[in-house]
């Protein structure tokens, strides 16, 4: 018997749990998204700053619903973001990037922890239950960390969050504030690509500000995962030793 052929089975009896029929719904979902982006059209960058003339009073609602829904199909944040600032500008489109980076967080974590918390918590053991509980005392700084290293696109971490034993409300506060310094720096870009002379460039300045303050996170989650395990380590010995009863 071939190993595809002793696979299915167990394939068949795994699917019959509900947990793994969502965890597979996920996967699948997942996918789609990636086989769909090489198709995804590329407007013209000189034909962007107009859209926003069209979409009138309903400009801040579209951009920041449109710039979350293309973020959960795993589009990467640097082109959605771009793409704000081509369309509105430095300064408005970073605010509908950071707007967008919240809900499409929210929209990821939700569905991540709808289809695949179950799957995962029933499964973690080991090394992976202690970083699932890594995950679980996580605090902003923390997420905002784990955002700011090159590890995965924006959905995707969304995604992923979800099936941990992750709080919401630190996920979002540190995805934002971890989107926050690229937001700036891309929508000037993004702005600069479609109308050169128009920019003021000094709008870009809070994406420094951001690189120290990135910079700084670091470190800062760097000292504290040090003191934990510090302190883990100290309360492990002397629960080892125990109790003096010499005496």
């Amino acid at each position: 018997m071939t190993p595809a052929a002793r696979l299915l089975p167990a394939a068949r009896l795994l699917l019959r749990q509900p947990s793994a029929r969502r965890f597979a719904l996920l996967l699948l979902l997942l996918a789609g998204f990636a086989a769909l982006l090489p198709v995804l059209p590329r407007p013209e960058v000189a034909a962007l700053p107009r859209l926003a003339d069209g979409l009138g009073g309903y400009a801040p609602v579209v951009a920041i619903l449109g710039g979350a829904l293309l973020l959960v199909a795993l589009v990467p944040r640097t082109f959605v973001t771009l793409a704000l600032g081509a369309i509105f500008g430095p300064l408005e489109g970073a605010a509908y990037a950071l707007g967008a980076a919240l809900l499409a967080a929210a929209l990821g974590f939700a569905v991540g922890r709808a289809l695949g918390r179950e799957f995962v918590a029933e499964r973690v053991r080991g090394r992976l239950a202690r970083l699932d509980g890594w995950f679980t005392r996580q605090s902003v700084l923390g997420v905002a960390t784990v955002r700011l290293l090159p590890i995965s696109g924006y959905g995707l971490v969304s995604y992923g969050y979800g099936t941990t034993g992750a709080r919401v409300l630190p996920f979002l506060a540190g995805s934002v504030l971890a989107s926050a310094p690229t937001a700036f720096g891309y929508a000037a870009l993004g702005a600069a690509a479609s109308s050169p002379g128009d920019v003021n460039w000094y709008a870009a300045a809070p994406a420094s500000l951001g690189l120290i303050a990135s910079a700084a996170l670091l470190y800062r989650w760097w000292r504290a995962e040090r003191h934990h395990r510090r302190t883990t380590a100290s309360t492990r010995r002397s629960c080892s030793h125990g109790p003096d009863t010499s005496s």
